[in-house]
């Protein structure tokens, strides 16, 4: 016969667990989502992938066809390449995911009670005095969702409804890293010369500087810091491949 405080107990720690869940919802943002990490990571690889193609090219040879079919040709590279490694690594990574619910899940069936008590034992690992770890991993047992929920957040470490949608992140990959790539080629469809490789780099550097605060005021590690940080990224790639290929283009002259 279950205990009478049984249900007010419930009660409770469904209402904690709502108040739990619209304070999540009010006060965070979604870290974890695929499409936002694969858009950031997009727009500022292909923004440091094609600044750096473009002005290593450029110290070879300014001529403008040149840049501009190397700059193309990476920006559409860059962009399959990333979308398609974004497709298999979030796919893999759901798949994994799903595969370690499925395993708990089998066992939540075939041992529901041992399965119980080690609920009990992670709530009091937690700091519970036993008696309500119990209690709580009882009432929480008794519909296997609930129980299959919170053997996923507690011992795979694993949030069910943050599964990410493969082709999600695959697209927003395709087009971030594509705005990111185009920004530093824009100016060579339009001048060439020294004037393009001096656009080329103020376009970069103020690129790189707003996708780094627009980062900082993301994660809250302020922005100005860590706008410098990506424009010092940006700033050594597209000068030591600008070097390297005024290197090439003095020899192959010389």
């Amino acid at each position: 016969m279950p205990s009478t405080t049984e249900p007010p107990l419930r009660v409770g720690l469904a209402r904690r667990l709502g108040l739990a869940r619209r304070a999540r919802t009010s006060r965070h943002r979604d870290v974890q989502g695929n499409g936002t990490r694969a858009a950031v990571l997009g727009a500022g690889d292909g923004l440091i992938t094609n600044v750096s193609l473009v002005l290593g090219v450029a110290g070879a040879s300014a001529a403008g066809p040149a840049v501009r079919l190397a700059g193309l040709a990476g920006l559409l590279a860059g962009a399959f390449s990333m979308a398609a490694g974004e497709l298999v690594s979030v796919r893999a990574q759901d798949e994994l995911v799903r595969r370690e619910i499925d395993v708990e899940a089998e066992e939540l069936r075939s041992d529901p009670e041992e399965e119980q008590r080690e609920l009990a034992a992670m709530y009091e690992a937690r700091g519970v005095p036993p008696e309500d770890a119990a209690t709580v991993a009882r009432i929480l047992s008794v519909d296997q969702a609930v129980a299959l929920d919170t053997h996923a957040r507690l011992e795979l470490g694993i949030d069910p409804d943050a599964v990410g949608s493969a082709g999600a992140a695959g697209i927003s990959s395709f087009f971030s890293f594509a705005i990111g790539a185009l920004l530093p080629l824009l100016p060579w469809y339009f001048i060439s010369g020294t004037g393009a490789v001096i656009a080329s780099i103020l376009v970069g550097a103020a690129a790189a500087a707003a996708l780094g605060a627009a980062i900082g005021a993301m994660t809250g590690r302020g922005m100005l810091r860590t706008a410098a940080r990506q424009l010092g990224a940006a700033a050594i790639a597209a000068g030591v491949t600008y070097a390297v290929g005024s290197l090439i283009g003095a020899h192959t002259t010389g």
